[in-house]
């Protein structure tokens, strides 16, 4: 340990922005959280943001950061930043935005896009993947902004992921990590870089090469603190700013799950569960790995799109009852809701939720919907809520076994972070349905944890990631299974879950083909 052990680590998430002080031990030593608005919908299902906004966000996060703590600034050795994925905003040549970034969750889509064609096309078409492919380019946002803002794109100098963004306004260069590159852009996710020329994502997210930022590996130098940076947001001039991932990746690292047995939970907007590998392996056929937060290491992710976002969602539609009471108790509405589950028992006398409140590529297809089956007249507002956290915890364990089935692999540990880890409820739940004890790290900051751990080996803190990780996280709870609800999910999910999709699969074609809903590419 050094004199400078100190990491400022900055976490720009959708709900909020953090800036936290994290020794070389993995200690917290300070933090701020403002929570921030995620976005605005000029449009039905768009997601757009103010992209000064996000630095006005970070800069408050700091400066309150800077009002809680008298650790002395020359401590601190280096910055990192982690931020949310796959926003997107165009710049021009003076990096200045051009037009609001457009989040992560926004569902706007191009019409009339040319399909890739040529032997790539032919390619699609007999691997059965041409409707993937031509739901990527509707997704694509260069394709929408070339449709439809000409002129944006005419005025784009570079195009950005919002970690590029922010890099770009704390170091001055358009340089980004590797371990950001997660959404649709030109990369090669097996040899982190962007892609070949030939290679059709060139044709599917046709920026120019000179658009994009300059890729670096984690753990090395983007760049250091402009005095312009310095003087908005009070880091000091001069620290180096080293490339860490974005939250997820990052969160895979706070939560110490670097070993390809060890499972990754994350309980937020997006649920996902991942592992960490040192070969390219496809979680789900022709759908890549992510770049890891350990360099040339891949991230095998599979995602439940706005899984715990179905809290809100529930919380919003049908808990009426909780957020009334907590108002008056002056405690979150999620600490009733976790009571509610207590309400009901294990399995829920039978109801069983698919949780595909939003469509997917290819787990699950494009046709998908939620289903709820099981109802009766037993059934409660607690049944149902319990129901949606088991749905989950079924596709996280989905999740798993289509992972060890692709690796060979077995997940023998389970960590979860996340909004949703905070709750022992859930906690429980998930031990019960996977079979094997899940534990929490020791912060809830898993993914600013993550990004320290980037920069302390970057900068030398710690000699390599093995220790790092040994050093800087901690297991603070386990949750062991109770192996009798165990043995009831167990049936649930292997009688009535693993084949929900595949019975229901004929009546989410008709359901899409009489109302358009999803549309077809």
């Amino acid at each position: 340990m050094t004199d400078q052990d100190i990491i400022l680590s900055i976490d720009l998430g959708t709900q909020s922005a953090r800036a936290m002080l994290i020794d070389s031990q993995g200690t917290i030593r300070a933090k701020s959280k403002i929570d921030v608005v995620p976005y605005i919908a000029p449009e039905p299902g768009w997601a757009e943001k103010d992209p000064l906004a996000y630095w006005d966000d970070l800069c408050m996060a700091c400066h309150d950061l800077w009002a809680k703590t008298d650790i002395p600034k020359e401590a601190i050795a280096g910055v990192s930043l982690t931020t949310q994925r796959d926003t997107v905003i165009n710049v021009d040549r003076q990096g200045k935005p051009v037009r609001p970034a457009i989040v992560w969750l926004d569902r706007r889509r191009s019409e009339n896009v040319q399909p890739v064609g040529g032997w790539w096309g032919l390619l699609f078409l007999l691997s059965g993947t041409r409707e993937t492919v031509a739901h990527l380019q509707k997704e694509c946002p260069i394709n929408w902004i070339k449709a439809y803002q000409p002129e944006v794109w005419a005025q784009t100098h570079k195009y950005l992921f919002l970690s590029g963004y922010i890099t770009y306004r704390l170091v001055g260069r358009f340089v980004d990590s590797i371990g950001n590159q997660i959404g649709f852009v030109p990369f090669d996710f097996r040899r982190h870089q962007w892609a070949r020329p030939s290679d059709w994502k060139w044709i599917a997210a046709p920026v120019e090469p000179e658009q994009l930022p300059e890729l670096i590996s984690p753990t090395e130098i983007l760049g250091e603190i402009t005095p312009e940076a310095a003087a908005d947001t009070g880091i000091p001039v001069g620290l180096p700013l080293i490339a860490a991932a974005a939250d997820k990746q990052a969160e895979v690292m706070g939560s110490g799950a670097l070993a390809p047995h060890i499972g990754a939970i994350s309980y937020g907007t997006t649920a996902t569960i991942n592992t960490t590998h040192t070969r390219y392996v496809e979680p789900i056929p022709r759908v890549p790995p992510y770049p890891s937060a350990v360099p040339g290491s891949y991230s095998l992710e599979i995602q439940v799109y706005r899984g715990y976002w179905m809290i809100s969602w529930f919380k919003h539609e049908f808990g009426w009852v909780e957020q009334l009471m907590a108002e008056q108790q002056g405690v979150e509405a999620e600490k009733l809701l976790d009571d509610l589950l207590k309400e009901a028992p294990a399995g829920s006398m039978g109801l069983t939720l698919q949780p595909y409140w939003s469509p997917g590529l290819r787990l699950p297809g494009p046709e998908a919907k939620g289903a709820i089956v099981g109802w009766g007249d037993v059934h409660t507002r607690a049944h149902f809520y319990r129901a949606i956290i088991e749905g989950l915890a079924y596709a996280l364990r989905d999740g798993k076994e289509r992972t060890e089935r692709r690796t060979g692999v077995q997940i023998t540990e389970l960590r979860a972070a996340g909004g949703g880890s905070q709750s022992d409820g859930v906690m429980q739940i998930t031990a019960d349905v996977f079979g094997l004890p899940v534990s929490r790290p020791h912060s809830y900051e898993a993914a600013g944890l993550g990004a320290a751990i980037d920069a302390a080996v970057g900068l030398g803190l710690h000699g390599d990631f093995a220790s790092a990780v040994s050093e800087m996280t901690h297991i603070r709870d386990t949750f062991e299974p109770n192996m009798a609800n165990h043995r009831l999910y167990n049936e649930l999910y292997r009688g009535v879950y693993t084949k929900l999709y595949r019975q229901l699969k004929p009546l989410y074609e008709s359901i899409r083909s009489i109302t358009g809903y999803p549309p077809r590419d």
